[in-house]
């Protein structure tokens, strides 16, 4: 069976997460949008955009063990309920302290989703297409962030209409999944390739991981946040983080599929400078039009889709029984970066103000492309036969933690 095929015998599942990838980006902006119109304060709202990657590092960590022990429907309808919950809780108790707490159950409770939806994939695939069944995986939840974006102009923020949509859109994706037949899947336990091991063997990998995971939780914690500061209206907004989101899920797959062709320093490099130079012009720019628009999704292409290849290029560099072990590290990594990224922005607003956070993001990507381009002219490519299946991964929500190819692979 093709990785479509079976795509298709399991559409309840995808259609679930799609689901679960609208209320997703929905909620994220909303909260955004409306904590900077309540007047919470910067840190507040600083926290309150770090404690859902707090809760979805978390989550990801402690799902394989809680889903063992009840099992992955029972745990799926659970956290499902839970994300139903929360969304509800920030229209009800509008205060910062209940919303700073919802978010972080919210994000443990959509980690653990995306746990439970990669161990039924693992379940019904094989390693022949496994990395082409994760492909469609994480490219339907960022279609659905995407679409989220967009259904924003359907609400106002101060009522409860937005708030009550995302809730029964969660609850609608949980329907279709709670109701299928398939058995729990059995999650193996392997012990855990430390930081220090992985920095070990790809220093790229591990500082590349970081700073891209870091402008990521920024973009997704405080992109609505930085637009309502800078006067955009309801729909600026939407169509802003739609434009990133839209763009991070258009390029990443040309940008992979280059980076299995040629030396991924190259692709990372470059994506990170042509990142880092129209983040530079959208810094410029004193008009919102749709030349803006098509610079933000620029941006978001090649921003946004070098979690993927850095991913990759860290695999490459690992034995084949080492990259599920690794994979957790790689989350971790990720999660922490993704974590400080929503409160350093909130430092950075207060010194130099919100409208030069892409001045923030273009020196920051800039980094990233120096140093692997640096690399590239200083260290020999591994070759070919140890490079592994770029697969397209959500950035600031790690995919793949259960679902990994063993493909052939080696140290630095």
């Amino acid at each position: 069976m093709s990785a479509f095929r079976l795509a298709i015998s399991i559409w309840p599942l995808f259609f679930g997460l799609a689901l679960i990838g609208i209320s997703i980006g929905m909620q994220g902006s909303l909260l955004g949008i409306r904590a900077e119109l309540e007047g919470f304060n910067d840190f507040l709202i600083g926290f309150l955009m770090s404690a859902y990657f707090g809760g979805f590092l978390l989550g990801s960590l402690l799902a394989p063990k809680h889903i063992k022990r009840v099992g992955h429907i029972r745990i799926f309808g659970a956290l499902s309920a839970i994300a139903s919950i929360t969304i509800l809780a920030h229209a009800i108790f509008v205060n910062p302290w209940v919303w700073i707490l919802m978010r972080f159950l919210s994000g443990f409770a959509f980690s653990t989703i995306y746990v439970v939806a990669e161990s039924w994939l693992n379940s019904a695939t094989n390693q022949s297409y496994r990395g082409q069944v994760l492909s469609i995986y994480a490219t339907t939840l960022l279609s659905g962030i995407c679409i989220g974006q967009f259904l924003l102009t359907f609400g106002d923020p101060y009522k409860l209409d937005l708030f009550i949509s995302i809730s029964l859109i969660i609850s609608i994706a949980a329907i279709p999944i709670l109701l299928s037949g398939v058995k729990s899947p059995f999650l193996e336990e392997s012990s855990r390739i430390t930081i220090w091991i992985l920095w070990k063997k790809t220093k790229v990998g591990v500082i590349a991981i970081a700073l891209s995971q870091w402008v990521s939780g920024i973009i997704f914690g405080m992109g609505a946040v930085y637009a309502i500061k800078n006067g955009y209206d309801q729909n600026q907004v939407a169509y802003f983080m739609g434009a990133i989101m839209m763009g991070g899920m258009i390029i990443q797959w040309p940008l992979g599929k280059l980076s299995d062709k040629f030396d991924r320093r190259w692709i990372i490099g470059l994506s990170s400078i042509l990142a880092s130079i129209f983040a530079f012009l959208i810094f410029s720019m004193t008009t919102v039009n749709h030349v803006y628009y098509l610079t933000t999704f620029l941006f978001g292409g090649f921003a946004l889709s070098l979690y993927s290849i850095i991913v990759a290029f860290t695999n490459d560099h690992l034995k084949p029984d080492e990259i599920t072990s690794a994979s957790g590290t790689i989350i971790l990594i990720g999660g922490i970066a993704s974590m400080i990224g929503p409160i350093s922005a909130v430092f950075w607003f207060n010194i130099f103000g919100p409208e030069s956070l892409f001045l923030l993001f273009s020196c920051s990507l800039i980094g990233i492309g120096l140093i692997s381009i640096v690399r590239v002219l200083t260290i020999p490519a591994l070759p070919k036969r140890y490079k592994v299946e770029s697969i397209i991964q959500v950035a600031p929500n790690p995919v793949g933690t259960i679902l990994n190819q063993d493909n052939e692979s080696s140290k630095n």
